[in-house]
């Protein structure tokens, strides 16, 4: 298995530049001013050009109305619409019905309960994206560089295609993937050196234990 690796909250030339040189599979752009990872559709748009068809592009929103990512889809030209709010089933549908474009939807995960709502999205949504819950008190959906009890997992039909996200970061990234059997993961402040920025150190040696991982599984090491 070779994951995908989806590296989010993208700001600058040389953070997406390394990323997709080191071999992100989706890079990923943040609209919700809450953030520190927020970034204007225009210059999303400019960052994309630079990696445009030698990487996905994502667009992540959180309850976002039509108007804004109708200005989004305009300027980014995304490759994929992530939907990190509390979007509908219904919601869903909509959005792919408008825009024409792959949905990823997100959901926030603690305990093996929180999986069954995936159930109400799947044949709906193109693939999932499994976030930690946000700590008590964050405004944030995502990025809060905690993680869940990933064995849970096992209870999800191995047909479902989900990304693994939250808390990820060079320490732990091997193993998630060995626990889970994930398609793919999801990193945002797990290579970053503060909220927001994206520190190349980091990303390498995000990179060096993917390839190494990429390696082993090659060998039969792990499975």
């Amino acid at each position: 298995m070779t994951p995908d690796i989806k590296i989010c909250g993208l700001k600058t030339p040389e953070a997406i530049d390394l990323a997709v040189e080191r071999g992100a599979s989706h890079v990923g752009f943040i609209f919700f001013e809450k953030s520190p990872r927020h970034i204007d559709p225009l210059t999303a748009g400019a960052l994309a050009d630079r990696v445009r068809g030698r990487a996905k592009i994502v667009a992540v929103t959180v309850n976002a109305d039509n108007e804004e990512l109708e200005e989004i889809v305009a300027f980014l030209k995304p490759d994929i619409l992530q939907l990190h709010g509390s979007e509908t089933p219904e919601r869903v549908l909509n959005v792919k019905a408008v825009f024409g474009l792959p949905v990823i939807k997100a959901f926030s995960v603690r305990v093996k309960d929180d999986l069954r709502k995936l159930e109400a999205y799947e044949g709906l949504a193109d693939r999932f994206l499994l976030d930690a819950k946000a700590p008590e008190g964050s405004d944030l959906p995502g990025g809060n560089g905690v993680s869940f009890d990933w064995s849970i997992l096992a209870a999800l039909d191995g047909n479902v295609d989900y990304m693994l996200s939250g808390g990820l970061n060079k320490d732990n990234a091997a193993e998630a993937l060995s626990i889970t059997h994930a398609r793919g993961l999801d990193l945002s402040s797990g290579v970053e050196s503060a909220p927001g920025v994206k520190d190349p150190a980091k990303i390498n040696a995000f990179f060096d234990v993917i390839d190494q991982w990429r390696s082993s599984v090659s060998k039969g090491v792990k499975s």
